[in-house]
């Protein structure tokens, strides 16, 4: 009899119900993986010379084309600059109040999501431990029904078994590593925006 191998669609359908959350948990994780890795490469997006030509502009006592420019700009950077353009005429910590408050909203905006990856390198092993716990279930079940310790009865259970615990680990897996490398850039554009923020005080106190 000629052996045919099973395609990863059989090996997924023998995974059982448990397969669907974990193939939903999937192909989220990897949609904002890259939804999240887009927004962080424009969030980083700024002109080489943006801070000199704010420090034109106000070198000419021209507040309004800095602040028009910074609309411009439109990054979240711009946004944390702008609002302290906006404050300038009032005491230095109120400027770096006001712009620690709008750079603290645009952290947040830039790691939304986030959150549902650090829970997905959590749930997603999880789940397949269930399939795997309901695959021994199965095998010591169909061993008392039939009264018959063979191979047979028990590879049904351990299809089930090792391809849910596979699926679950391997997106898991994906889930973890994305969530800390978006982790890494957005420190790194947390850290760019500080930057900015202090060049612009400095700017100020020159």
């Amino acid at each position: 009899m000629e052996n045919q191998g099973l395609s990863l669609f059989d090996l997924i359908i023998k995974g059982g119900i448990i397969m669907v959350p974990i193939a939903v948990l999937s192909i989220l994780s990897i949609y904002f993986i890259i939804e999240r890795a887009v927004y962080i490469a424009k969030a980083f997006q700024l002109e080489n010379n943006f801070m000199n030509n704010i420090k034109d502009h106000l070198g000419k006592g021209d507040i309004k084309a800095a602040q028009a420019y910074c609309q411009r700009i439109n990054s979240p950077i711009s946004r944390v600059i702008e609002k302290g353009i906006s404050r300038i005429g009032k005491p230095i910590k109120d400027i770096e109040s006001a712009m620690e408050s709008v750079a603290s909203l645009e952290l947040d905006k830039v790691e939304k999501n986030l959150s549902f990856l650090g829970l997905t390198a959590g749930v997603a092993p999880m789940l397949g431990f269930i399939g795997t716990i309901s695959g021994i279930i199965k095998i010591f079940y169909d061993i008392a029904q039939s009264n018959n310790i063979s191979i047979d009865v028990i590879a049904g259970g351990l299809y089930v078994k090792m391809i849910t615990s596979g699926a679950g680990l391997i997106v898991g897996v994906l889930a973890y590593t994305g969530y800390h490398i978006l982790n890494s850039r957005i420190d790194r554009f947390n850290h760019k925006m500080q930057a900015t923020a202090v060049d612009f005080i400095d700017i100020l106190e020159s």
